[in-house]
């Protein structure tokens, strides 16, 4: 269970209007202005925006593999080691990040993943 950077950036190609934007040791994204994601290629982690109660699950159900990152504005952000994951669950949790920072009308014209 395991999931490469190339895989995590093939996912994020999958969703509209995604910027990108590098800082010295971090990505990070957003869509139309609004952050979503972050991920740092030293760690080999990423931090995703999610609801207060999923961050508060996700930590809580597996403390290895998810980590409280920060809450702002109401979310909470979690980090993902993308060793202990598997594509489909990472998959879900960047569709979720970004559908929570993208406007409706961009939402409606992008389905969720299977």
């Amino acid at each position: 269970m395991s999931v490469a950077s190339a895989e995590f950036h093939r996912m994020l190609k999958t969703l509209a209007d995604v910027e990108r934007s590098d800082a010295k040791e971090w990505e990070s994204y957003s869509v139309r202005g609004k952050r979503f994601g972050y991920y740092w290629p030293r760690t080999q982690t990423v931090g995703l925006k999610q609801t207060l109660s999923e961050q508060e699950a996700l930590v809580a159900e597996r403390p290895d593999v998810f980590e409280v990152q920060f809450t702002a504005g109401g979310f909470g952000w979690v980090v993902v080691h993308l060793d202990g994951i598997e594509a489909d669950e990472l998959t879900e949790l960047v569709y979720e990040a970004w559908r929570l920072s993208a406007p409706e009308e961009l939402v409606e014209q992008v389905p969720p993943p299977c």
